[in-house]
């Protein structure tokens, strides 16, 4: 047989995409496919649904429609699409409609969109309809507007790939008059339609929601026909506000600005954009960035972060990527110095942006510009301390050792000599002591050095210019060092910050932290004297983790709290925190929610896992009760019948009644064990433990069994055990009936070995023994393994190991030497 060919091509994809039903989605396929079928393609109905619409019967006539295959499902017959008997026809074109529909069970595929894929794969192209309701990703937001919660949904990948999308648009109201004429639904259903999904807010709100996601589908297009032909300047098909975040108090003002020229035109998008540094050091306010993501949330717009060098390169950049037709930026806060020599970031973008506008918003913030203070340095007291006292000394030794010579040619190496001494202050010290030391070298070397001496005048130019560059030099190295000094505390903060927060993160993401472990450290990081989780609760705030003396128990006795999230606070009582450290804090936080939810997710884990065993144990009874308590209940039944007739001889009678005999005890001991296994899942078994002796309990424990089946090997020298006498009696009669009954006629020996603590009870069988890889699983619940015997459920074992746990004992199998299985029971002794 040979392989069927492969299409040259796939074939291509058409919707039609309406808000609601009724609009027209089917009769405009229909209307395509007879369009298509004039012009000579080859076309057929693979699956349409009329709804028993006369417009839409009536344009079904003249086309070639594939009869439907019949699904039986739970007694019912279904019809669906002979996708088969399609691929056989091979047409052109096939008409498809509902493209959400789920096929019934027993189909080659589950959903009808599967169905597509394959014919489109098989270079056929596809005529479909689908409502806006059944796209997945409005799903939920179709059952907020409607309250009905759409069953069947298709991924929006398969509407958004197609080739062609074409909308049915109705008005609200023409399509209710479509409604109350009959052309939708049955007459019996229009008054309920009308006046719940068919609601005229309802089919305003969802003709919006079809119009949007076809405007992002033609955006989407527009951006890959740009991304194809290499057109990198924006086309202004819809209006983009990019708003500039710099993380200041004016952000708020700029993102207001912003919105609000966004709602000057219907549809457009309002952007933020802020830009990091990507030597990862500038550290703008966290608290503000957070602060401006929550108001970008707000007014419907996005925000976005991007990493750059330079801040209106990166800004532009994004906006020409994002297609922006208008970038809002404020107005510089630097001096006028600065934005003399340097420029602003509003002219740079400016400058930058080509055909995208440029909007400069003023602020509060321009006059009472907030700059760093440059005479606070980074560096510690005590070696600013010291770098002050150098500034004086150094400068006034040099000078003494210096005065011993007394050449008038050796300026320039005085010149040199000052400048190291200032750059020891520097490093030493950093930038004021800097400038004290370099003013201090110019006055004395100006005074003791400079021709002529012991007065400020200069003489020489070149000396001036000496003294000068001198200043300079000074005043450049130390503003290089102060600056390197800034950076490495940022870059350890940084550093210490990150390793603190990866610290937390690899904890709670491994399950390995508590929110007790969190506050502790939190605690210890920031060096508090306690610190709380709060839990907000119906009658007040509750302490869910606390570390230290005195934690707090509500946030307002707290000197540093943090929000975690609506209903959790962390506390803090201690110093104040720099605002450095409250941006850590913010982080712990994040992992603190992170850790709650995991709690919250492990609980449910736990209680779907109890659920589970819970189903799989009440299945397992329902499927055993179906059966191996049907027996005896049966065979009872039978006998009971047997024994009121009055043509039994006593030969027959004795017979039946030792089946009524042997059933009513079959039942009575499934019924134990089904009790037994309850009482131990539920924690109702409460031993009670005394001392007593193996010669009282085993003989009552293999009573039961039929003579000669059972050899009982228990010396009188046995020691006492601790143990509950009736549960120890019911787990070796399980054990001794289980025996019995894989031993095929060989009797089962009942043993005891005394060992140092312990004594065991060996039931030792001839069977056919157990694997030694499947022995655990004979003690689970309802596992027979390969026991087919009829009257058991497979909990005998199962039981036999609970109630021994329950009374401190073990169970456990081994290998009979010469064959078979011995099961070890393990009971404390009495006097262990």
């Amino acid at each position: 047989m040979e392989a069927e060919p492969r299409p040259e091509r796939r074939g291509r994809l058409t919707v039609y995409l309406g808000a609601a039903p009724g609009v027209g989605k089917t009769y405009a396929m229909l209307s395509e496919a007879r369009r298509r079928c004039e012009r000579g393609t080859d076309v057929v109905v693979g699956y349409v649904e009329t709804h028993g619409r006369q417009l839409t019967t009536g344009m079904v006539d003249g086309l070639e429609v594939v009869p439907r295959v019949e699904v039986s499902y739970r007694g019912t017959t279904f019809t669906e699409m002979d996708t088969e008997a399609v691929l056989a026809r091979r047409p052109a074109v096939v008409c498809v409609d509902e493209l959400a529909h789920t096929n019934v069970p027993g189909s080659v595929t589950q959903k009808r969109a599967e169905d597509v894929e394959r014919l489109r794969a098989a270079g056929i192209d596809v005529i479909t309809t689908v409502n806006i309701q059944h796209l997945e990703s409005l799903n939920d937001e179709v059952e907020r507007i409607t309250g009905v919660r759409q069953r069947e949904t298709v991924p929006d990948e398969v509407v958004r790939t197609a080739d062609q999308i074409q909308l049915v648009d109705m008005s609200p109201d023409a399509l209710r008059r479509r409604m109350a004429h009959g052309n939708i639904y049955r007459p019996e259903q229009i008054d309920a339609s009308l006046t719940s999904y068919f609601r005229v807010g309802n089919l305003t709100a969802l003709r919006e929601l079809a119009l949007l996601w076809l405007a992002d589908r033609v955006d989407d297009a527009l951006g890959d026909y740009r991304r194809a032909h290499r057109i990198e300047a924006p086309w202004p098909a819809k209006e983009r506000i990019v708003v500039a975040v710099t993380g200041g108090p004016e952000s708020e003002t700029l993102l207001r600005r912003g919105a609000r020229l966004a709602q000057r035109a219907s549809g457009s998008e309002l952007l933020a954009v802020h830009v990091i540094a990507n030597d990862g050091l500038a550290n703008p306010d966290e608290s503000r960035i957070a602060r401006a993501q929550q108001l970008v949330a707000s007014l419907g717009g996005t925000f976005h972060s991007v990493v750059g060098e330079d801040v209106s390169a990166a800004v532009v950049d994004f906006a020409t990527g994002a297609n922006a037709t208008m970038v809002v930026v404020g107005v510089s806060r630097h001096g006028r110095l600065r934005r003399l020599f340097t420029g602003t970031t509003g002219d740079r973008i400016a400058s930058l942006a080509g055909s995208i506008d440029v909007h400069l918003v003023t602020h509060g913030e321009v006059a009472r510009a907030a700059r760093t203070r440059w005479y606070l340095s980074p560096l510690s007291r005590p070696r600013q301390v010291v770098g002050l006292a150098l500034s004086v000394v150094l400068p006034v030794l040099l000078t003494v050792v210096l005065r011993t010579s007394s050449d008038p040619d050796q300026l320039p190496v005085d010149v040199l000599l000052f400048l190291a001494v200032t750059v020891l202050v520097a490093l030493v010290g950093g930038m004021l002591p800097a400038l004290i030391a370099a003013l201090g070298g110019f006055l004395l070397m100006n005074w003791f050095f400079t021709p002529p001496v012991r007065k400020l005048t200069i003489s020489e130019p070149t000396n001036l210019v000496a003294l000068l560059v001198f200043v300079a030099v000074a005043i450049g190295v130390a503003s290089v060092v102060d600056r390197a000094s800034r950076r490495a505390a940022d870059a350890v903060r940084a550093r210490t910050e990150a390793a603190t927060l990866g610290a937390l993160s690899r904890s709670v993401l491994t399950g390995q932290d508590t929110a007790e472990a969190i506050v502790e450290r939190l605690r210890e990081v920031f060096g508090q004297q306690s610190a709380a989780l709060l839990e907000r609760g119906p009658a007040g705030w509750v302490v869910v983790a606390s570390s230290g003396a005195a934690p707090p128990v509500e946030p307002e006795g707290a000197d540093t709290r943090v929000q975690v999230d609506d209903d959790h606070v962390i506390a803090l009582r201690g110093s104040a925190l720099r605002a450095t450290d409250q941006r850590v804090l913010e982080g712990f936080a994040v992992q603190t929610g992170l850790v709650l939810e995991y709690r919250r997710l492990r609980e449910r884990e736990e209680r779907a896992a109890a659920l589970e065993r819970a189903e799989a144990t009440s299945t397992s009874v329902l499927r055993a009760v179906s059966h191996d308590l049907r027996t005896p209940l049966a065979t009872m039944r039978a006998s009971v019948d047997g024994l009121v007739s009055d043509a039994l001889d006593p030969a027959d009678r004795a017979e039946l009644v030792a089946a009524v005999d042997s059933s009513t005890e079959q039942l009575e001991r499934l019924i134990d064990n089904l009790l037994d296994l309850s009482r131990l899942e539920s924690g109702l078994v409460h031993p009670v433990l005394r001392d007593r002796s193996l010669e009282e309990i085993l003989p009552l424990a293999v009573s039961g069994q039929p003579v000669g089946t059972v050899s009982l090997e228990v010396e009188e020298s046995a020691p006492p055990v601790r143990t509950d006498a009736g549960l120890l009696e019911r787990v070796v009669a399980n054990l001794v009936s289980n025996a019995v009954r894989v031993s095929a006629g060989t009797p089962v020996r009942v043993l005891a070995h005394v060992l140092a603590d312990t004594v065991e009870v060996l039931v030792v069988d001839r069977g056919p023994g157990v694997p030694e890889d499947r022995r655990e699983r004979m003690f689970d619940p309802f596992q027979r393994l390969d026991d087919t015997s009829a009257g058991g459920l497979g909990l005998g074992l199962a039981v036999a190991r609970g109630l021994t746990e329950a009374v401190g004992g073990t169970l456990s199998a081994e290998d009979t030497p010469g064959g078979g299985l011995t099961m070890v029971l393990s009971i404390p002794r009495a006097d262990a």
